[in-house]
């Protein structure tokens, strides 16, 4: 049996919100991130052709906030007392509830939900879940997505 890798630092963790994160949706940086993934899709990027859509104008897509809320969040477990050094995004779940709309101001709020350890070929792998959900200026529920990262 090995010592588990889940330090008193992460445990502590679990269940506990961080300081919420706020963005803002603007349309430059909507169709900044489309060209980015090669999304050619219009109605991220061509304002005629939203504005016939029942969305009726631009929106972003449905993957626009993981990025940076994913970039936030790993750095925040990166600097957690670990013994594994390596980081990596292991997958990740969203929900869409609501259109982004430029203008629109995101609040996320992120918590570790789970860690998990679990032996791989070369050592310990550990596993942790991050719940976020996403409101805009209204309090309505934009998105919900779950990140899973994994440290070894």
């Amino acid at each position: 049996m090995h010592d588990s890798v889940i330090t008193d630092e992460l445990k502590s963790l679990i269940g506990k919100e961080w300081e919420p994160e706020i963005f803002d949706v603007e349309k430059g940086h909507i169709r900044k991130f489309a060209q980015a993934v090669e999304d050619t899709n219009p109605l991220w990027q061509d304002e005629r052709f939203a504005k016939n859509t029942i969305h009726r104008g631009i929106i972003a897509p449905p993957t626009f906030l993981v990025d940076d809320g994913t970039i936030k969040i790993a750095d925040k477990l990166m600097i957690v007392d670990c013994p594994l050094p390596a980081f990596m995004n292991a997958g990740q779940e969203i929900e869409l509830y609501e259109p982004m709309r430029p203008g629109d101001v995101i609040t996320t709020r992120a918590k570790l939900t789970d860690l998990n350890e679990k032996a791989g070929r070369n050592g310990a792998l550990l596993f942790m879940t991050v719940e976020v959900t996403c409101t805009n200026q209204d309090n309505k529920l934009v998105c919900k997505h779950r990140h899973i990262f994994v440290r070894k």
